[in-house]
């Protein structure tokens, strides 16, 4: 079954939230965060998991059919890479989640994705398609989740 052009791009911009004139990946990661202590921090690891690859899954079709839609590479507007960066760089938060952590889950992945150190610019640079577009986002979510993990480490 092929969904429609606004159903694909729905997904893709998060409702719309891709369209924001300003920072809309970081407004889709914000929006990614407060849903997270209600939509996926009470889930099990397993279903979290599940549903990373499930976001995944969905993900790479909607980008790679929003490029084409929208003939270009890589369109700004798409941020459901976002969702799922910020819900990995959560993985492994408590339920209910300490406000920090989500603060600083956030200010991590965000860091990374706009900074974009190695290896999630050779990556994004390497990989076509909507498998380029939320792969990037995956290493960077991971990287935070390893920062994140280190913080709690180091800062009783």
């Amino acid at each position: 079954m092929k969904l429609s052009a606004g159903v694909v791009l729905g997904l893709a911009t998060l409702g719309g939230i891709g369209r924001l004139p300003k920072a809309p990946g970081t407004w889709a990661s914000a929006a990614a965060a407060i849903l997270a202590p209600l939509l996926f921090l009470p889930l099990p690891m397993p279903l979290r998991l599940g549903v990373c690859l499930g976001i995944y899954l969905v993900g790479v079709q909607a980008a790679t059919r929003a490029e084409v839609l929208l003939q270009r590479h890589d369109p700004g507007c798409v941020v459901i890479d976002e969702l799922l960066g910020q819900w990995i760089a959560l993985c492994a938060t408590a339920s209910p989640a300490p406000w920090w952590e989500l603060v600083l889950a956030f200010g991590l992945f965000r860091l990374l994705d706009i900074t974009k150190p190695w290896p999630i610019r050779a990556l994004e640079r390497r990989i076509a398609g909507g498998h380029g577009i939320m792969l990037d986002d995956v290493v960077a979510g991971l990287m935070a989740l390893g920062g994140l993990a280190l913080l709690r480490v180091l800062l009783p």
